[in-house]
């Protein structure tokens, strides 16, 4: 029984033995099967490749983008801000680092009595301002930055008007002199450093005397640009600022008028036509019934832009000119009037706009009624005509062409009376006359190569630089 009762025991504990054995194997079994199979699958390259898929779209979008090439260039330059190559004078680019590095320069050059004229330089002028001085005749304020002359004038007096443009401009004066009130003025000015005058001690060069049998010795005095610049150089005045205003661009305005033939009438002797001529998209002036023509070229003067402007002419009795006893016109040039810019032979009624009299560098603004939208100029030289306020007194715009040859006194016919300043159809048997006509004017004569400096020269280095000076004179009709 005992023997049993062992045998049955170890029989048991044998069927246990077996039965541990047999679990640890399954449970060994089963972690080595499920550890490598559970930890391999996620290592598939599933994810990766998901990631790098999406990358294949942002390579699209750059072709969908707009390349700056495909975009037209704007032409439009102004009237706030200009490319640091452009002359806001003209719109077009500085035709040199010197023109580009000198100042503004205004030089007043006379347009009465007729013996004043041609007038030298006025050609060279990026802007040209014409303007009324006591007793209904011009004068004229020629700015200068992309040229310069070597021979301007005859230079006279300043007024009013100029120490307005000298701010509006930020620019250079030179001029003769100055009544004793507005002598003070500009001397006490803050920009009294910027005058350049023989009143002030500033003799040949740059202005010297060129005097002439039977011409007045106030008409003798011309001078030079350039010497005007090394100047205001040794002045230390002499600093390449730019004035805002005008906008332009190649393409001009939609709208406007055909206008081929502008007439200004002063209340005195003078009068000015501009017109217009499509063989070059240029103005030709006429002054007072006659071809303006260059003293040195012999050539009609021209203008891409006519700019007429009106504004409140004031008499000033407190302050009389010393060369005619007349009291002194102040031209109120601030505040917004009308004006009509005439390009391509089409003119545009707007306003021009100066708010700031104090802030330099603002010139005139040229915008439309709603006074946002510049009216653009065609790149090139401007003339602007001042006239009085109001309804644009004394100017006549006509679509067609008018005989100017025919209003002339004809004391003077010259080949340079033709010019290129009409087309073929605006030419009249009284402009062939004038064109057979070879009588030399004034205008076409050679420079008189020996001048006479001023009475009281200054030397630089124990020399008198001397600038020719033309024999041409004007002749009264």
């Amino acid at each position: 029984m005992k023997v049993s009762n062992r045998i049955l025991l170890a029989c048991l504990m044998l069927l246990g033995v077996i039965a541990a054995t047999f679990s640890s194997l399954e449970t060994a079994h089963s972690q080595s099967s499920a550890l490598p199979t559970n930890t391999r699958r996620p290592t598939q390259v599933l994810v990766p490749t998901n990631t790098r898929r999406p990358s294949a779209t942002p390579t699209l979008t750059p072709t969908l983008t707009h390349t700056p090439t495909l975009t037209p260039t704007p032409t439009v330059v102004g009237p706030f801000r200009y490319p640091e190559n452009i002359n806001p004078l003209t719109g077009l680019p500085y035709p040199s680092e010197e023109a580009r590095n000198r100042r503004n320069l205004i030089v007043k050059i006379s347009n009465y009595p007729y013996i004043v004229r041609p007038q030298a330089g006025l050609d060279k002028a990026d802007v040209v301002y014409e303007y009324e001085v006591e007793g209904g005749v011009t004068r004229f304020a020629a700015i200068y930055r992309s040229q310069g002359a070597e021979h301007v004038g005859s230079i006279r007096s300043g007024r009013l008007l100029d120490l307005e443009l000298v701010v509006m401009y930020n620019a250079l004066l030179a001029y003769s002199g100055a009544n004793d009130a507005i002598k003070m003025m500009i001397g006490t000015a803050e920009w009294k450093y910027q005058a350049l005058t023989p009143q002030f001690g500033d003799n040949c060069p740059p202005f010297c005397r060129f005097p002439k049998p039977g011409v007045p010795f106030e008409h003798t005095l011309f001078g030079n640009t350039y010497q005007m610049w090394e100047l205001a150089t040794r002045r230390n005045v002499n600093q390449g600022y730019i004035a805002r205003g005008f906008a332009f661009d190649e393409t001009p305005d939609a709208g406007g008028k055909p206008i081929k033939d502008i007439y200004i009438k002063w209340y005195g002797d003078q009068n000015a036509r501009w017109q217009y001529n499509p063989a070059d998209g240029k103005y030709y002036r006429w002054n007072t019934g006659y071809p303006h023509v260059d003293a040195i070229t012999g050539k009609q003067l021209t203008a891409d832009n006519i700019v007429i402007v009106q504004a409140e002419h004031v008499d000033r009795p407190d302050i009389y000119e010393d060369e005619s006893g007349a009291k002194t016109i102040e031209i109120q040039l601030w505040g917004r009037e009308k004006a009509i810019v005439c390009r391509n032979g089409r003119c545009y009624d707007g306003y021009w706009i100066r708010d700031n009299r104090e802030r330099y560098g603002t010139a005139l603004a040229l915008f439309y009624a709603d006074g946002k939208t510049p009216i653009k100029l065609k790149p090139g030289q401007t003339w602007v005509e001042v006239v009085r306020c109001c309804s644009m007194f004394g100017v006549e715009l006509r679509e067609d062409y008018v005989d100017a040859l025919a209003t002339a006194t004809f004391a003077v016919a010259t080949a340079t009376a033709r010019a290129p300043l009409l087309p073929p159809e605006a030419l009249t048997q009284q402009a062939i006359i004038g064109d057979q006509t070879v009588t030399a004017s004034a205008a076409t004569a050679r420079w008189n190569q020996s001048p006479t400096a001023t009475a009281m020269p200054m030397r630089l280095n124990g020399t008198a630089t001397l600038t020719p000076t033309p024999r041409a004179v004007g002749r009264a009709p």
